[in-house]
């Protein structure tokens, strides 16, 4: 036979594939390209934190000169403010102006001059600055100075200095200086005017960290330098360049400082990318060298990683399982198993057929049961319950389920068994049980409290009358004697009335206490509106005619008089009864839902001198039948699955508690109309007489 096939004759898969010498070239590429990328990447990175962080350090320096900038103009406006306070010093006697002037000239070097001017600016008087050469006759200055006549125009406005804008003063010989003049009304008439050296007002004023490493300038509006001090700006340095204004009275100013620091330096920077490169790069090397040891160890991890898996679904899992093989030992059982019938797996492995699960006395059933099972063959899918036993000795119920075990070779070997401990089932069973018989007992003890309610309000007033007729016998038998009747049968007779007036007491308080059990709480009855009650009520109600797709109306007038009743109560009549009527609307076939709340005023049965108000509900529902509407109040009698049958009775009790009455009628054209009535506070009953 031929050992190889014409390429040909190759299948198509394998003919579809390249040669191997072009796979590892291939491979070699891809990894080539993937290292050029890397090492592209990694210089990208290095270039682009290089660069964030020369522009760190540029916006710092521009940040710290711009702080300088504006610390240093707040010190010029403050420093030169205390220089005109000093000034209005001198103003006290005119007779010491030149000492005073002389001694303020001493210790402030920006200044030139201070001189004292009528009011025409005529110069009386002045004083030169001692350390520095008088650089012109300034007595020969016009007194008519435009600059000067403004600011001394605009300090008498104001009351207080005001500068003049800054003028050259030529020098002897060439050059000059830029001055600047302050004027100050005098409070003996006049003016105080001193000239100040913008120069010196840098130098003095300033503090003398500001000129170091940089230059300080007064400039004016326009960008025209005036005056500056500092150090130059030296060659291959980068500028940086802050201003801010200098606000004076009459005169605005620019302060500019002009900072010489040389470019970042890239050593430095470059240290810190290659750093951060080093650290990518060793990190990509760490990650290279983890996935190729993962490569390698991938088999050995899967085989692992399958048993791990699988080990951890059996003993997550709640369900016991056990395996036996055809002879009916125990091959395998799970750790829920083991937890539930209190034995180790080794307890339990190799063991046929006693097993110490089994109760003693089951253990010839179920055996007879394992060995059947085995002959036949057969299978329990569907489950069936039995009992087991834990190593304390303690039963409990289980549901068995059993299937064969079938091996790769379609070929059953054993059983494998699910069980499920009922133990927990049994006791929410039996908890329901519980809570169906106390629901039960519940209701029990609501129909007797309906009925104790009901007995305490027919049996009060039956006692309230024995007790007033006892009272009146006891008042008559109090009363002078009758002719012809002896001291002692009247005492006695008195006796026994007052007997008489005990018993009916106590029983009334028995009847309040049975009473007051069913309500749980004393009632207080206060005054309140029927618009009171009704808005109570209207959040829940509107909360349920939104879900209900209803429209509820209320049609109260302003003008009722309070009802007297348990507020509580009332509104939970009110609020059963709106919940009714909406749930009687709630039909697929009804368009128009709308229930409608109103209350008006309704007349008393005669004889009854108290007004009442009567509270309505309608919906357009079905109605009621007529077989339903006999027993529309009757406890427990319900036409709702999830109902209980107790609302309408014990919104009836609790209307004629308060002394009123609660019917029902049919509404026009479709519908009920619930209606009940409530005293109002006004009108009380005629008292009893006898």
């Amino acid at each position: 036979m031929s050992a190889s096939l014409p390429a040909a004759e190759l299948p198509i898969e394998a003919a579809a594939l390249p040669p191997p010498g072009w796979r590892r070239l291939r491979s070699m590429w891809r990894r080539w390209f993937l290292w050029v990328l890397m090492a592209l990447l990694v210089m990208g990175l290095l270039i682009t934190v290089v660069w964030l962080a020369g522009r760190h350090e540029i916006e710092q320096v521009q940040q710290r000169l711009e702080r300088d900038t504006a610390d240093a103009t707040s010190e010029l406006r403050s420093a030169l403010a205390r220089n005109l306070q000093s000034l209005q010093a001198t103003d006290a006697d005119p007779q010491r102006f030149s000492a005073e002037a002389a001694q303020l000239l001493r210790g402030h070097r920006e200044w030139l001059r201070i001189e004292r001017r009528d009011a025409s600016l005529v110069l009386q008087t002045a004083e030169d600055t001692p350390y520095r050469p008088h650089p012109l006759d300034l007595q020969q200055r016009p007194s008519s100075l435009p600059e000067l006549v403004q600011a001394c125009t605009a300090a008498e406005r104001q009351r207080g200095g005001a500068y003049a804008p800054s003028h050259y003063l030529p020098l002897p010989g060439g050059g000059g200086i830029e001055v600047l003049e302050v004027c100050l009304p005098s409070r003996h008439g006049g003016y105080l005017i001193a000239l100040y050296s913008l120069r010196g007002v840098l130098s003095e004023l300033l503090d003398a960290s500001m000129t170091r490493g940089q230059e300080v300038s007064l400039l004016e509006l326009d960008g025209t330098r005036l005056a500056s001090i500092g150090t130059a700006r030296r060659a291959g340095n980068r500028v940086f360049t802050a201003q801010q204004a200098l606000e004076l009275p009459g005169l605005t100013l620019m302060l500019r400082v002009d900072g010489w620091r040389s470019a970042p330096d890239l050593f430095p920077n470059l240290l810190t990318g290659l750093v951060t490169a080093m650290s990518i790069a060793l990190v990509s090397v760490l990650v290279l060298l983890a996935r190729d040891t993962r490569r390698r160890l991938r088999v050995e991890h899967d085989l692992s990683n399958t048993l791990a898996f699988r080990k951890a679904m059996e003993d997550s899992v709640l369900t016991g399982l056990r395996a036996r093989d055809l002879d009916g030992r125990v091959t395998y059982v799970n750790a829920a198993f083991c937890d539930m019938v209190g034995f180790t797996a080794e307890e339990l492995l190799g063991r046929a057929d006693e097993m110490p699960y089994w109760p003693p006395e089951l253990s010839a059933e179920y055996r007879n049961r394992q060995h059947m099972r085995q002959a036949s063959g057969g299978t329990a899918r569907e489950g069936y319950e039995s009992v087991f036993r834990r190593k304390d000795g303690s039963r409990f119920p289980v549901l068995i389920f059993e299937t064969p075990l079938i091996d790769d070779r379609r070929v059953q070997t054993g059983w494998m068994s699910a069980i499920v401990d009922l133990s927990e089932q049994r006791r929410i069973e039996e908890m329901s049980r519980a809570s169906q018989e106390r629901l039960q007992a519940t209701a029990r003890l609501a129909t007797v409290g309906e009925m104790a309610s009901l007995l305490s309000h027919e049996l009060n007033q039956p006692l309230a009358a024995i007790a007033s007729y006892a009272t009146g016998s006891i008042n008559l038998l109090e009363s002078p004697p009758l002719p012809g009747q002896e001291a002692e049968d009247r005492h006695q007779l008195a006796l026994a009335m007052r007997r008489i007036a005990e018993q009916a007491e106590r029983a009334g308080r028995v009847i309040r206490s049975v009473h007051d059990f069913v309500r749980r709480r004393e009632r207080a009855r206060e005054l309140v509106t029927p618009l009171q009650l009704f808005e109570a009520v209207m959040p829940l109600v509107q909360l349920q005619a939104r879900k209900l797709d209803v429209r509820v109306e209320l049609q109260v007038p302003a003008n009722l008089p309070p009802v007297l009743c348990d507020r509580s109560l009332v509104e939970q009549v009110l609020l059963n009864l709106a919940r009714n009527g909406m749930q009687a609307m709630d039909r697929p076939e009804l368009r128009r839902r709308v229930l409608t709340l109103s209350a008006e005023p309704a007349a008393g049965s005669a004889g009854d001198t108290r007004r009442w108000i009567a509270f309505s509900v309608a919906d357009e529902g079905c109605g009621i039948d007529a077989e339903v509407q006999e027993r529309l109040f009757t406890p427990f009698f319900t036409t709702r699955r999830d109902g209980m049958g107790l609302g309408l009775s014990l919104c009836r009790t609790v209307v004629e508690q308060h002394g009123g009455a609660l019917g029902h009628a049919p509404n026009r054209p479709r519908g009920t109309v619930f209606r009940f009535t409530l005293p109002t506070g006004r009108g009380d009953a005629a008292p009893l007489s006898f």
